[in-house]
């Protein structure tokens, strides 16, 4: 027999369409402790007795500022404060001379992780939460979330906006948020303070981001009102819910001007070389002159100016001053007619006329002489007065001349 027929195939061509040897997967054994009914989420209570290593080694402290505006109300409700972490051996310092609030472990702290919920608690207290609100952060199912939206619009009047929107008309759209999301917003200054699971931060979260991204809570506060009530059916549970849910289009209102660009025509030539700006001096004859007259034309150039925009404002103050034209009104009365066809030069030279009637009827001009004697005819105050003032003069003159005779 030939080497070659006796030969055998090499191991590797045999085990080439062989499967290959499975792996052991540990992780895949059945585990009698975990079924379905085990809720995953829940967060079981820390007790005194599941702190099995004793007291902590060194102390762990965390300090936060306030504003001067909550000074009054921190110093009201700070023994409240102190009470409720006393129950889990944290110790808490208010200095008002700095500003600041400070919380601190101690000898008793059972708990490793209450130094972090104390830390929140007084974030929340320095962002205007009321302090029975705020307490709550220390139980273990209540989480905090404070997002900072003062940097992400430029425009402070967009921003205020924006901000109110997220709160709505009496406070509307936050009630609906916090009912949805099973959380507690709170919008003060350039700060969202939020309290609640999980779950709930998260999309309250998402929803206080783009409310200030120029998209609308409603769009949210839909979805999640669809997302409840399919919820509660058992059937949909487990299905895709995209189906359900409203597809929003962004509708951009502005539209842009669109520039034109008309194509100059092609000319093989150069433009023409511009003068310089001693060439357009020496023309008007400015560059000959001497530093101080160039100063003296320019401010007067500069003075000109200013007295042509001053009398343009002067002119424009005044328009409100000037009296409108008046309109013939064609509902008048006959009289109203008349007096509206009047011009103002003749309504002058009426009353001017009225007045000098007036003074005609004083002094005895213009008045017929048989109607003047039958008035004279009567004894008036002013012929008395002269009467008196003439029997005295007649007195005078007779002295006078005793006087001279005797002499």
């Amino acid at each position: 027999m030939s080497p070659e027929a006796t030969s055998e195939p090499p191991k590797d061509v045999e085990h080439e369409d062989a499967p290959a040897p499975k792996k052991k997967r540990t992780y895949e054994r059945p585990k009698p402790w975990d079924h379905d009914g085990i809720d995953h989420w829940k967060v079981d209570p820390f007790r005194p007795e599941d702190n099995l290593g004793g007291t902590f080694l060194e102390a762990s402290e965390f300090a936060t500022l306030f504003p001067k505006y909550r000074e009054t109300y921190l110093r009201e409700c700070w023994p409240l404060v102190e009470r409720a972490l006393k129950e889990h051996g944290v110790r808490a310092t208010l200095d008002l001379v700095q500003g600041s609030m400070m919380v601190c472990t101690t000898r008793k702290t059972w708990d490793p992780y209450i130094i972090l919920k104390a830390r929140d608690l007084i974030k929340l207290l320095a962002r205007s939460v009321p302090a029975p609100q705020a307490i709550k952060v220390l139980q273990d199912d209540v989480q905090c979330d404070i997002v900072k939206i003062g940097g992400t619009v430029r425009n402070k009047e967009r921003f205020v906006k924006r901000r109110q929107r997220l709160i709505g008309p009496n406070g509307a759209t936050l009630k609906a948020l916090e009912l949805l999301t099973q959380t507690y917003v709170l919008v003060q200054g350039n700060t969202v303070s939020m309290m609640g699971g999980f779950k709930g931060l998260k999309t309250a979260r998402r929803v206080v981001e783009d409310c200030m991204k120029n998209v609308h809570p409603i769009y949210h506060i839909k979805e999640l009102m669809i997302k409840r009530e399919l919820s509660k059916d058992g059937e949909l549970a487990k299905e895709n819910w995209e189906r359900f849910l409203p597809k929003f289009k962004r509708k951009n209102m502005k539209t842009r001007k669109v520039k034109e660009n008309k194509k100059k025509d092609y000319t093989p030539f150069p433009p023409p070389q511009q003068p310089r700006k001693e060439d357009l001096a020496m023309e008007t004859g400015e560059y000959f002159l001497a530093p101080k007259e160039k100063k003296w034309h320019a401010k007067q150039d500069k003075l000109e100016k200013q007295s042509t925009k001053v009398a343009e404002k002067k002119k424009k103050r005044e328009e409100a001053f000037v009296p409108p034209k008046e309109e013939k009104s064609k509902d008048a009365s006959a009289g109203g007619k008349k007096d509206a066809q009047l011009s103002t030069e003749d309504m002058v030279m009426s009353l001017k006329s009225k007045k000098r009637k007036g003074r005609d009827a004083v002094n005895g001009t213009g008045i017929d002489p048989v109607t003047f004697i039958a008035g004279s005819s009567k004894p008036s105050k002013e012929t008395k007065k002269e009467k008196k003032q003439g029997k005295d003069s007649s007195k005078k003159s007779k002295k006078e001349k005793e006087r001279r005779a005797e002499k």
